[in-house]
């Protein structure tokens, strides 16, 4: 009987320790999931910061959290071969054998159902319809499509942006021009971000047989030129908030700050092509977001 790369270290009878399980869990990647949705709800809802506001927050950010743990989980459970082939990868409980496939499976799905059965039972249903959009797309059309063409992350980008709607449907009960602005500017904001996360690992992604654009692209022009496109798109995308008097002009001054430093580390990453360009995008875009975020529900709530 053949044994797959993620059965390289067999552990027969390992069930993992309540750590194993929590790494599995992805918590720091999660916990930006919940920020967005968060930010969402405090862009929707109209009434004032009373316990019915914390409240419903409180039940939104914990089925969201849920739903997001389960996502991170069933997506170690596919990728667990392609995981045992990365240096940065193949230590998690599943390839490294701490936890078996069998048991990461029904944990990502309890996960999964509990949290979307919690937004739609206590928040809504269209939050909870949201949230499995969400898991759906992220599962059974990025995590497939990572082998197979370097467009998986613009597919990837979509799952990615929709948590903010999340929020602000839990607040709303609707989605309008408002959530679809969320939606663009987090769903090009990850372009950039995730571009230079691939150049940075792309050696280690092509042993992963992961189809990311710099594996694709070694000389690094088309992941720069779409670096600099994506960068720029979203400059106007990041001020229409104030437009649409969804934030004031404090946030407008900010938004256009941030895009034009933005822009300056994408040009890098486009003329030097080099892992410190990519690095410095990268830690661009990590600060970048939620400082834009932050001003937007400052300004928001000062309106």
């Amino acid at each position: 009987m053949s044994v797959s790369p993620a059965d390289a270290k067999p552990l027969a009878a390992a069930r993992g320790s309540v750590s194993d399980f929590v790494e599995l869990m992805k918590l720091r990647l999660a916990s930006l999931v919940l920020v967005t949705t968060a930010v969402g709800f405090c862009i929707g809802y109209s009434g004032p910061t009373d316990p019915q506001f914390f409240g419903l927050l409180l039940h939104c950010v914990f089925g969201t959290a849920l739903v997001a743990a389960g996502a991170m989980v069933l997506n170690q459970y596919m990728e667990r071969e392609t995981d045992a082939l990365m240096e940065r990868t193949m230590e998690r409980p599943i390839p490294a054998g701490r936890i078996t496939p069998g048991d990461a499976l029904v944990f990502g799905t309890l996960l999964a159902i509990s949290g979307i059965a919690y937004l739609c039972g206590v928040v809504n249903v269209l939050t909870g319809v949201l949230a499995t959009l969400t898991i759906g797309s992220y599962l059974f059309a990025y995590t497939p499509l990572k082998t197979r063409t370097p467009l998986c992350t613009l597919v990837g980008a979509i799952p990615g942006a929709i948590p903010p709607m999340m929020g602000y449907a839990a607040a709303t009960g609707t989605i309008d021009v408002y959530a679809w602005t969320l939606f663009a500017i987090l769903f090009i904001w990850q372009m950039p971000h995730f571009l230079a996360i691939a150049w940075l690992y792309r050696e280690d992604y092509a042993r992963g047989r992961q189809l990311m654009l710099p594996v694709v692209d070694p000389s690094g022009v088309s992941t720069g030129m779409q670096t600099v496109l994506f960068s720029l798109a979203l400059l106007p995308v990041t001020l229409a908030p104030t437009l649409l008097r969804m934030a004031g002009v404090w946030y407008f001054g900010a938004a256009l700050l941030l895009g034009l430093a933005f822009l300056g580390c994408a040009v890098l990453v486009a003329t030097a092509r080099s892992d410190r360009a990519a690095r410095q995008m990268f830690l661009m875009s990590v600060l970048y977001l939620p400082i834009l975020l932050g001003f937007m529900v400052w300004d928001r709530v000062a309106l």
